[in-house]
Parts: structure tokens; C-alpha cells; sequence
């Protein structure tokens, strides 16, 4: 249906709404008669009733984007309908108009109205047995989960079957050529910031950074980039983005 009509402009969709309804409420008016003065079809009040609230039903289905919650559109109908019962009994005459043909099948005195009144008796319970399991039946949908984006690192860790308590483990890669273990990375890094680490005879901790640098390039710098800050070529097809190594900051959760 929104095909049939431009789409709404951002700050004017009440007027534009409201607009449009009032145009098709004519519409219809028109349509009804030339139906009746000019063709000779008399549409009764029922028929006429039905069909508004059909259109009205599609139009608040497929019309507005982004689409109403189902809740929103019963609210809507459920408005719609009152607003036409208060249409068909605005006077005597169209009540009357809308309860004749009411009571006719109701009756079933001709042949026509007792088929009628035949198929709405099989019909409708069908159909309102169907809305009821429609309703009621278990949904298929994968179930919705809380993503956990980076969850807490765990007390202990397994490696090569060796538990290692992560609170009081050392960090074998921060030993120095004498053996000493450098508590935090920083004293270890300005001790051998001027050494080449693809030097034959390297110390050990920079042998170390030569195989995490071949490591990361050849794994990890698509997503978190050559600067480690969370920028690589990949990193935008994430939600949330790759960590940034470099922020002093915490990992951003959401």
C-alpha cells in the first residue's frame, strides 16, 4: 500500500495522516454513491461499515513506517469501530439501514439470507478458534539472549594441563637475560626499547615480541589495525568494534 502514496515527511506526519484519512473517507463517500444514484447498487450500511474497517485495518498495517506494533494498531481499530457505530447511529434511518439486513439473515426467510446465515455459523467460530491457537501456540523464534560482549576473566586457567591461579601467576615472557622477573610490562619494555628484536641473538624478551608481532599481523591486525588501536580493515563490520590496546581506559562493555 505505501507504493499508492508518497512517504510521510519527518515533523508534518499527524497533518499528512490526518490528511490522507480524510481524503479516503470521501472517497469512499463518493464511491458509495455513485454506486447508489448512478448504477443503481445500493451498498447497506453493513457492507459499508465492513469494508471502512477493512481499509482501515490495511491502511494502519501497511501505510505507516515504521510499522505499528500489532497493540498499537487493536487501539487504532478498536477506535475506528466506534467511530463507526456512532456513524450508523447517528439517526434513526441509518439505524434502521444498518439493522435490516442484520436481522434478515438473523431470520432466513429467503434462500439467500439462510446461505448466509449458514456460512457465518460455520465460519466464525473457525475463525475465532483460529485467532485463540494463533494466539496461544509456542513461539518457534530462537530465544533472545544477553550477549555477553567481553565477560569476566575466570580465577584459573588450565595450560598443557597446569592450573595457573591468574591473581598470583607470572607472566613468563617478563624475565630479563639474568632471570629476574619484571613486575608490570614497563620496566622490561624501557630496559629493551633500543634492541632489535630480529637480531639473531636477541634477548629472549625481545625474541618474544618478534613472534607476538608475527602473531598479531598475521591474526589479529585485520580487526584491531597496525596501532593496535582497534582500527583495522575489519573493525566496522563489528558491533560493538574490535578493543582499542591503546586506550588507558576500560573496555567498553555496550
Amino acid at each position: 500500500m505505501s507504493a499508492l502514496f508518497p512517504r510521510f515527511v519527518e515533523g508534518y506526519m499527524p497533518m499528512q495522516m490526518l490528511g490522507e484519512v480524510g481524503l479516503q473517507i470521501l472517497l469512499f463517500i463518493w464511491i458509495f454513491y455513485i454506486l447508489n444514484k448512478k448504477m443503481g447498487i445500493k451498498v447497506n450500511k453493513p457492507a459499508q461499515a465492513t469494508s471502512l474497517f477493512i481499509y482501515s485495518f490495511l491502511y494502519f498495517r501497511y501505510r505507516i513506517y515504521p510499522p505499528l506494533p500489532f497493540s498499537v494498531i487493536a487501539i487504532y481499530e478498536t477506535n475506528v469501530l466506534i467511530g463507526l457505530f456512532m456513524w450508523v447511529s447517528s439517526t434513526e434511518t441509518s439505524w434502521q439501514d444498518f439493522r435490516k439486513p442484520l436481522i434478515e439473515v438473523a431470520d432466513g426467510k429467503t434462500p439467500t439470507t439462510r446461505i448466509i446465515r449458514a456460512v457465518s455459523v460455520v465460519l466464525l467460530p473457525f475463525l475465532v478458534g483460529f485467532l485463540g491457537w494463533n494466539n496461544m501456540k509456542p513461539s518457534i523464534d530462537e530465544p533472545i539472549e544477553l550477549r555477553t560482549v567481553h565477560p569476566a576473566p575466570p580465577a584459573s586457567t588450565k595450560v598443557h594441563g597446569k592450573t595457573f591461579v591468574l591473581q598470583t601467576a607470572r607472566n613468563p615472557y617478563r624475565v630479563d637475560n639474568q632471570g629476574n622477573y619484571a613486575e608490570g610490562s614497563s620496566p622490561i619494555m624501557k630496559k629493551y626499547l633500543d634492541e632489535n628484536p630480529w637480531e639473531e641473538k636477541a634477548p629472549p624478551y625481545m625474541q618474544y615480541v618478534r613472534e607476538g608481532g608475527q602473531i598479531f599481523f598475521q591474526n589479529c591486525h585485520f580487526c584491531h589495525g597496525d596501532n593496535l588501536n582497534g582500527r583495522g580493515m575489519f573493525a566496522f563490520a563489528f558491533n560493538p568494534i574490535p578493543a582499542n590496546f591503546t586506550d588507558a581506559g576500560t573496555i567498553a562493555q555496550l
